[in-house]
């Protein structure tokens, strides 16, 4: 193996992942910390990367057990590393991977958190309409619940990406990859106000010209900014789940799911690489159809 230092190979693995596997910023940054967790380990014990087996990453696992660390953050830092041991077979010429034959834990899938169309609603019955803000506020929910974007797509938004006489938005994801979904009338209608009466009344600072969604002071909005007004207005109806812009995405996945939309779509629009990610909507959908049964069967 031609290896020459952590440093070095912590920089070519970064931009292996960035070039190579189109990986998000977040994403990269989570494996290079596992990495740097590994690297720890390893000048602790003397341990040469080259030489690593198998016996040595279990052994990393179990010193990192003594810290308490979740089975789900155990098969994260599995998956970092038998990516990073890929990389150094493929870059570094490495004759062996350590990791072959490593086992992550098993995960129970956790469903998430998701609204009823009664909530979302009364969410966005609770905007004041009467400011340029509440206007922007509301056509923001519309586009979240409308459109299952993710929080991070929602702020980077273009109007040169809006296709509106099509229905049609275009955003762009993780790992830089672009995908087409639908656009409702609702978030149409509520889009055309604000970009007509409410945008063009911002004093719009150089290089967010085509950035749809701005504060008072003519930048981007921030996700923090996104995470407070959907709180805010949470508590205003006195809602009793913990929500996140992440909720409307999931609350859109699930209601096409319970509405019968086909799981493959529903993927497409969603962005999801898998569909294995996809599918823990349907897992919803289920939990929705028990609760029915079990509410108005006569017999339950």
């Amino acid at each position: 193996m031609d290896f020459v230092s952590w440093n070095l190979t912590k920089k070519e693995f970064e931009q292996f992942l960035k070039f190579e596997r189109g990986l998000s910023t977040n994403s990269i940054a989570a494996y290079l910390n596992d990495v740097v967790k590994f690297q720890i380990y390893c000048e602790d014990n003397n341990l040469a990367l080259d030489k690593i087996v198998r016996k040595d990453i279990q052994n990393f696992l179990a010193w990192l057990q003594e810290f308490n660390i979740s089975p789900y953050t155990q098969s994260r830092l599995i998956s970092g590393l038998k990516t990073f041991f890929g990389f150094l077979i493929i870059e570094h010429n490495l004759d062996h991977n350590p990791t072959d034959l490593l086992q992550a834990p098993r995960l129970s899938r956790k469903l998430p958190s998701v609204l009823s169309i009664h909530e979302i609603d009364q969410l966005i019955s609770a905007i004041d309409l009467s400011t340029a803000e509440g206007e922007r506020n509301k056509t923001i929910i519309e586009v979240l619940y409308g459109c299952g974007l993710r929080v991070s797509e929602l702020v980077s938004l273009k109007i040169s990406n809006l296709f509106l006489d099509v229905e049609f938005i275009k955003v762009e994801g993780k790992g830089s990859k672009e995908r087409l979904i639908p656009i409702g009338q609702q978030a149409i209608k509520h889009l055309k106000i604000y970009l007509e009466d409410i945008r063009p009344h911002i004093n719009i600072k150089a290089g967010n010209e085509d950035i749809v969604f701005l504060n008072r002071r003519g930048t981007a909005l921030s996700r923090v900014m996104i995470f407070l007004i959907i709180k805010e207005l949470a508590q205003k109806i006195g809602l009793q789940k913990t929500i996140s812009p992440h909720t409307f995405r999931h609350s859109f996945a699930s209601h096409l799911v319970e509405g019968g939309a086909d799981l493959r779509a529903v993927q497409d629009m969603l962005g999801h690489e898998s569909i294995t990610t996809t599918e823990i909507y349907t897992h919803i959908d289920r939990d929705y159809l028990h609760s029915v049964i079990t509410q108005y069967h006569p017999r339950s």
